[in-house]
């Protein structure tokens, strides 16, 4: 980074860090944008060159972990299994929180404090999960050569990934662990689910033929 740039960071973290104190100290809906920005010396209209409101500021890691993926399954090699692609992808992003500053690490821990106190803000995350999962499965269909419009496969790859991740960053609820135990828990949580998927489910060559019901049976 040049002067400007590494100038235009700090003042980018500032803005975070002393957002998630306000919201941890008085609550996210008591929290405004002028409090923000005052308590960091800037106007709001500054803010506004940073994040675009302040759910943005509490959804950084949402953003953040979007460009990672979209990035991991692009650098993906053509003819991958679109599951094996979105793996890599979600383990791109663990390893990017493995290699989290001391800084970046306590900032993530309290956005999972926020979620823990606030459960209502659940409901943002899930809609913002919602628009990440699209731009991903936009990705995915292109690589599987399908219309993301018609396409329930590269959909599927996608919800079925990114449960993983969200049961492993949400299970055991009510705790504080470290970075490295949340961490821990999505890897595990994802080698979980790849363990219960067939082969080539995902690539319409399945190595068996999947087991169905008669029927009329239940």
């Amino acid at each position: 980074m040049g002067l400007r740039e590494r100038k235009k960071e700090k003042t980018r973290l500032a803005i975070l860090d002393a957002a998630l104190d306000l919201f941890l100290e008085q609550g996210y809906d008591s929290t405004t944008v002028e409090q923000i920005a005052g308590s960091v010396d800037i106007s709001p209209r500054t803010f506004f060159r940073y994040f675009t409101s302040k759910d943005a500021v509490a959804f950084w890691f949402h953003e953040h972990g979007e460009e990672v993926m979209l990035e991991a399954l692009r650098s993906r090699p053509a003819g991958e299994p679109p599951f094996a692609s979105m793996t890599h992808a979600l383990r791109a992003v663990l390893r990017d929180m493995q290699d989290s500053t001391p800084e970046d690490a306590q900032r993530f821990l309290k956005l999972r404090r926020l979620l823990d106190d606030h459960p209502h803000l659940v409901g943002l995350t899930v809609a913002r999960g919602a628009e990440t999962e699209r731009h991903l499965a936009a990705e995915i269909a292109a690589r599987r050569g399908a219309d993301v419009t018609t396409d329930r496969v590269s959909h599927l790859v996608v919800a079925i990934a990114m449960s993983s991740l969200r049961v492993g960053f949400e299970c055991p609820p009510g705790r504080r662990p470290e970075l490295s135990q949340v961490v821990q828990q999505m890897e595990e949580t994802l080698e979980l689910v790849e363990s219960m998927m067939r082969p080539g489910w995902d690539t319409g060559d399945p190595a068996a033929p999947a087991d169905r019901p008669e029927s009329g049976n239940a």
